[in-house]
């Protein structure tokens, strides 16, 4: 996920990978919409919403927090990041049965 290959990780969710795995103090969530922040911050690079989207599709769970605490809103909100936001809050909403 450090290169956003999105190709790649979509295969992998397809073929059975955890989309809620746990690596080292990160979600694989929230550990998406870091690097996505970072590398807009180290490039001056629009937001790219990629990677957040391809685990959104294949279940991971936008309310899991990681084992620090920290929500993948939380952290989307840390980056300013409103791609994020939007599809996280989509899907929370449509989990708790609130429609889009």
């Amino acid at each position: 996920m450090e290169h956003e290959d999105a190709e790649t990780l979509a295969r992998l969710l397809a073929a059975g990978a955890d989309p809620n795995e746990v690596q080292g103090n990160s979600t694989l969530l929230t550990h998406a919409i870091d690097v996505e922040g970072d590398s807009t911050l180290q490039s001056g690079r629009p937001l790219a919403v990629h990677t957040t989207a391809i685990l959104l599709a294949f279940g991971a769970d936008p309310q899991l927090a990681d084992p620090g605490g920290h929500t993948p809103m939380r952290m989307a909100e840390h980056y300013d990041h409103t791609l994020a936001m939007e599809l996280l809050r989509r899907h929370i909403n449509r989990h708790d049965g609130g429609g889009i």
